[in-house]
C-alpha cells in the first residue's frame, strides 16, 4: 500500500527556530528524520518554491526571481502523484502564477484548490482570504496558519479512504508587507520578546530587537498547529501510513546583509529546517550530509514507490538514512536572483560565493563571469561574520572551491562560466602570522622571579 503525503512548507523561517520553541516538529525530527543541514537552491520565493514542485533550479525552470510564472509544461508534484492514482490537493500560498485567483491551467496540475498567489496581499493574521477551485473567494476564519491548518484537517478527514498528495503552504512567520511587522496571535510577541538572539543578528543588528518577538511567536503557533494536523491524522488512523515533511523556502537574516530580509548569500538566508516522519523516514536518525531542498521532491516520490523522473535535477537522499557514506555531492549548489546574480556553493565546512558583477540582478538569470565574493569557514566561524575572500592564507582553498563552483554551474546551468578570484588582501591577524615576524622571533621575555 502507497503512504500518503503531505508536505508542510512555512515561509521564511530560520533553521535554527527548531528546539526548544517547536516541541512536535523537534519530536518529529528525533523520532523521523532530520537534513541537519539543509539548504534552499535559491533565497527568494518564487524560485524556492518553484524547485520544490519540480525538483529543478530555478534557471531550468525559468522561475529565477518573483513574478514569474510557472510555465505549464513543467511537471510537478501534483502531476507525478495524480497520475499514480492519488487525490492531490494544495492549501496556502502558491506565489507561481501571473494572476490572482489563480488560473486553473496555472495551479501546477493540483485538482483541489484553496489557495492564493499572494497570500501576504490577500490576507492579514486574522483575515485569512483564499480562492476556491471555481475562482471564488473564501474567509477561513481563525488565526492565519491555525485557518490553513484547519482546512488541511478537513482535506485529509475528506480523502482518508483514499491515498493523498497534500501541499500545505503556510505564510508565518513570513513578514506583513504593508505595515513590515510579523503579527504573531495575541499573547505569542510578548512571550518571546528579548529571550534569544542568534549570534549573527547579536552581532550585526539589523531589526530583530523588534521583530523578533513576532517572529518566534509566529514559529511557536506554526509548531502548534503541526502538532494537530498530526493528531488528526492519528485520530483517523493514518499516522503511520502517511510521510510528512516539513521545510520552509528560505530563511531571514532581518535585514543585517542587505535592505531586506532574505536574497544573500548566508546561512540565514539559505538555511531552513528539514524534516520528516512515516513510513521510511521513521528512525533515520540525522542526516549531517548537506543537503538542498531540490532534492525533496524525488525523496518523496522515491518513497512513496514512484518512479523519480530523468529530468529532475535533485536526487533522493533515501540512501543517506540506509549508510551515511553513500555516494553524495560533498557540496550543495545554490543561486541567487533580485539583490545580485549570485551561485555558491556550501559543503560542511565551507562556504563559497560568486557574484557576476555587470548582470542586472532582475532581468539575467545567469552570467557568463562572475567574481569571487565570499568564502567562509563555518567550522572556526559558523555565524559567518569573518569573510576570507582575497586572503592569501585562504587562497589554495578557494581555488579549489572555485573549481568546484564551476563545475556545479555547468552542470546545472549546461554552460561553465569564468569565475575570477576576489582581490588580495591583507588579513587582520597577517601581522601575527607573517612569516618574516615568525623568522626573527619575538625579544626575549623573562618569566617569574628574576635577580636583581
Amino acid at each position: 500500500m502507497r503512504p500518503n503525503v503531505i508536505v508542510v512548507l512555512t515561509d521564511q523561517q530560520r533553521w535554527d527556530t527548531v528546539g526548544p520553541l517547536t516541541p512536535n516538529l523537534d519530536r518529529m525530527a528525533r523520532h523521523g528524520t532530520q537534513a541537519t543541514v539543509a539548504l534552499t537552491p535559491q533565497p527568494v520565493c518564487a524560485p524556492a518554491r518553484a524547485a520544490l514542485q519540480t525538483g529543478r533550479y530555478p534557471t531550468t525552470t525559468g522561475v529565477h526571481r518573483n513574478g514569474r510564472v510557472l510555465p505549464p509544461e513543467e511537471r510537478t508534484l501534483a502531476h507525478h502523484f495524480g497520475a499514480a492514482g492519488y487525490a492531490t490537493g494544495y492549501i496556502g500560498k502558491w506565489h507561481l502564477a501571473g494572476a490572482e485567483p489563480v488560473p486553473e491551467e496555472q495551479r501546477g496540475g493540483y485538482r483541489s484548490w484553496l489557495g492564493a498567489n499572494a497570500l501576504e496581499h490577500t490576507s492579514d493574521a486574522y483575515r485569512t482570504i483564499v480562492f476556491d477551485e471555481a475562482g471564488e473567494p473564501v474567509l477561513l476564519p481563525g488565526y492565519r496558519s491555525d485557518a490553513l491548518v484547519d482546512a488541511a484537517v478537513r482535506f485529509v478527514a475528506d480523502h482518508h479512504d483514499e491515498p493523498f498528495f497534500l501541499f500545505l503552504s503556510l505564510l508565518e512567520p513570513h513578514h506583513q508587507n504593508e505595515v513590515d511587522s510579523y503579527p504573531a496571535p495575541d499573547g505569542y510577541e510578548e512571550r518571546y520578546q528579548g529571550t534569544w538572539l542568534p549570534p549573527d543578528l547579536a552581532a550585526l543588528g539589523g531589526t530583530a530587537h523588534r521583530h523578533l518577538g513576532g517572529y518566534l511567536g509566529q514559529v511557536k503557533r506554526l509548531d502548534e498547529g503541526l502538532g494537530r494536523l498530526l493528531d488528526a491524522l492519528r485520530s483517523l488512523g493514518l499516522l503511520e501510513e502517511t510521510i510528512v515533511a516539513y521545510t520552509s523556502d528560505h530563511g531571514n537574516h532581518f535585514k543585517t546583509r542587505n535592505a531586506e530580509y532574505k536574497r544573500s548569500c548566508h546561512d540565514a538566508s539559505l538555511r531552513v529546517p528539514l524534516a520528516l516522519r512515516g513510513p521510511g523516514f521513521d528512525g533515520g536518525g540525522a542526516i549531517a550530509r548537506p543537503v538542498s531542498t531540490l532534492d525533496l521532491p524525488p525523496t518523496l516520490l522515491a518513497a512513496a514507490g514512484l518512479p523519480v523522473p530523468e529530468e529532475m535535477q535533485g536526487r533522493s537522499f533515501l540512501p543517506l538514512l540506509r549508510d551515511a557514506r553513500a555516494d553524495w555531492p560533498e557540496e550543495v549548489f545554490f543561486q541567487v536572483s533580485e539583490s545580485e546574480v549570485g551561485r555558491g556553493i556550501r559543503t560542511s565546512r565551507w562556504k563559497y560565493y560568486a557574484v557576476a558583477e555587470d548582470a542586472d540582478p532582475w532581468d539575467d538569470p545567469a552570467a557568463g563571469r562572475y567574481r569571487e565574493q565570499a568564502l567562509h569557514d563555518l567550522e572556526n566561524d559558523p555565524y559567518e561574520l569573518v569573510n576570507l575572500a582575497g586572503y592569501p592564507s585562504h587562497a589554495e582553498v578557494a581555488a579549489g572551491l572555485r573549481e568546484r563552483l564551476a563545475r556545479r554551474i555547468a552542470e546545472a546551468e549546461g554552460a561553465a562560466p569564468e569565475i575570477e578570484p576576489a582581490a588580495a588582501r591583507l588579513a587582520p591577524h597577517q601581522a601575527m602570522t607573517d612569516p618574516e615576524v615568525r623568522l626573527r622571533g619575538p625579544k626575549p621575555v623573562r618569566i617569574g622571579h628574576q635577580r636583581p
